[in-house]
């Protein structure tokens, strides 16, 4: 399937002006390697007059292309879909419920839900990092000087989690990043996550941080202290600034655009941002690539999204509010 190339949203409308030219785009990267029942996989099925609905020569049941996709059996027309998957893979700093509410039409419950939908279909792959690798964690919450003295905890400076949660990241210089939400920053922790997403022998760069510090064994490791004044070392080989800038464009956004985001769902936050940055080369892959993972993407419920229960990534739950508010 031929990747659609998208200049501008006027290229976009220009390119599915209607629903059947939707329907018909997305039936062909769905069914690209031929005809399947998304309810019992069976390879025969019936088309109904119209093709906007299909029948099973097995199961006998009916549905439609979006059936068993992120899409689900959504009202909402293929074509305001296509317009939030345009907007948020184009825009650098994401946009926010509010705002894709009043680009595609809809309500900002229906945007917030579309959001989070588009998001799972970015989440990232599970290979393997290799070559120099910079590494480093950052740390998402509010600060607390902004909050009611009441609500205020004390002692959350630097690396603290009362009422943080840590973020990992990890980008291969010239490549791709991989990033992943942690309960905490422990030794075993990190090198868990270090050993899952890098290759054994690729070189490491990191900062002064203590649970850095026997990962050296596993592979060649060198690091800068920040805490002396050091960013740069051996003619600017040694420094993590490629990741550090990642931060900075999430941080921005989340400041900027998203003001608050839950525990719950900030792994598919960064997901965006992981996919924006590792696609950031082929801009007209963006919109085919998000489509043809919403595709092969299962449905994301609406009462999973609300729901307050959650896990992290490892160990329990921590002490960190149901809500990051800036």
């Amino acid at each position: 399937m031929k990747s659609k190339q998208f200049k501008t949203i006027i290229d976009l409308l220009a390119n599915f002006k209607d629903e059947d030219t939707c329907i018909k785009y997305f039936e062909s990267i769905r069914f690209k390697d031929g005809d399947y029942c998304p309810h019992c996989g069976h390879s025969e099925i019936y088309r109904f007059k119209g093709g906007k609905r299909f029948r099973c020569a097995k199961c006998k049941q009916d549905f439609t292309i979006k059936t068993g996709t992120i899409f689900g059996e959504s009202k909402i027309s293929l074509q305001k879909w296509f317009v939030a998957i345009y907007l948020l893979t184009t825009s650098n700093k994401g946009i926010s419920s509010v705002q894709l509410s009043k680009q595609v039409g809809v309500t900002q419950k229906t945007a917030w839900f579309m959001d989070h939908r588009i998001r799972k279909a970015m989440k990232q792959n599970k290979g393997q990092l290799f070559g120099k690798v910079e590494i480093d964690e950052t740390y998402i919450g509010g600060k607390d000087k902004n909050k009611h003295w009441k609500k205020r905890v004390g002692g959350t400076q630097g690396r603290s989690l009362a009422c943080k949660v840590p973020v990992m990241g990890m980008l291969q210089r010239g490549g791709k990043v991989k990033v992943k939400v942690l309960s905490d920053v422990k030794m075993i922790t990190l090198e868990k996550e270090i050993v899952d997403s890098i290759k054994i022998g690729s070189q490491l760069y990191t900062d002064e941080f203590r649970s850095y510090k026997k990962i050296g064994k596993l592979y060649p490791h060198r690091c800068v202290k920040h805490k002396e004044g050091q960013y740069v070392r051996k003619g600017g080989e040694i420094h993590t600034n490629g990741i550090e800038s990642f931060w900075t464009t999430f941080k921005r956004a989340y400041y900027g655009t998203y003001h608050h985001i839950s525990v719950k769902h900030l792994q598919r936050y960064v997901d965006e941002f992981s996919y924006r940055f590792n696609n950031r080369v082929d801009f007209d892959k963006l919109f085919t690539g998000v489509v043809e993972s919403v595709a092969e993407s299962k449905v994301l419920k609406y009462n999973s999204l609300i729901s307050k229960k959650y896990t992290l990534t490892y160990g329990k739950k921590s002490k960190v509010s149901q809500l990051i508010t800036a």
